[in-house]
């Protein structure tokens, strides 16, 4: 292999798992099991509160994704442009069942059939990103090692509030924290 592709293939990739791809397949792998552990209980309170930990992980793995790795791939990965957009259609169905998820309990009539179907969506999201999408990432000149870097740094933000509050918001008005 000639230096420079192999100096190529180094950047794309690392050992550690601390790349951008690795990161976001480190968040498929923990939702997967959220949805495995929900699938198991038969606890309505169990579950309810599984659904939400999925919502919340499902929420910041999607900000991560449409804020700094979908805008880096259309920009340096001209082949991943359309599995890049289908993503961003993807994420529009899975928000809205999130949002709609995160408000119910596991005794309400449509819980069921709504998490059936946020899971489906998801599995499916999970599989065109790294059975397409990812692959074509890896083959561009994109710095997965410094946008995971960013991302990193992003997500340990974004997940301040909620480890400060509690919640991601502040008890007194129902804004996001901002300390």
């Amino acid at each position: 292999m000639p230096q420079a592709q192999n100096q190529d293939q180094n950047r794309n990739t690392s050992e550690a798992g601390d790349n951008a791809i690795a990161m976001l397949k480190k968040d498929h792998r923990k939702v997967e099991a959220l949805f495995s552990q929900c699938e198991e209980t038969d606890d309505k309170r169990a579950k309810t509160r599984l659904v939400r930990e999925i919502c919340a992980e499902l929420e910041l793995h999607a900000k991560l994704e449409e804020s700094l790795f979908y805008p880096a791939a259309k920009r340096q990965a001209e082949e991943a442009e359309d599995t890049v957009n289908e993503g961003i259609v993807e994420h529009t169905g899975i928000k809205r069942l999130v949002r709609e998820l995160k408000d119910m309990t596991a005794s309400e009539e449509l819980f069921e059939a709504k998490f059936t179907v946020l899971q489906e969506y998801v599995k499916h999201h999970v599989k065109e990103e790294e059975n397409e999408m990812f692959p074509k990432i890896e083959k561009s000149p994109m710095d997965l090692e410094e946008l995971g870097a960013r991302m990193a740094a992003a997500k340990t933000r974004l997940e301040a509030p909620a480890t400060r509050t509690g919640r991601g918001r502040s008890r007194s008005n129902g804004r996001h924290a901002s300390h």
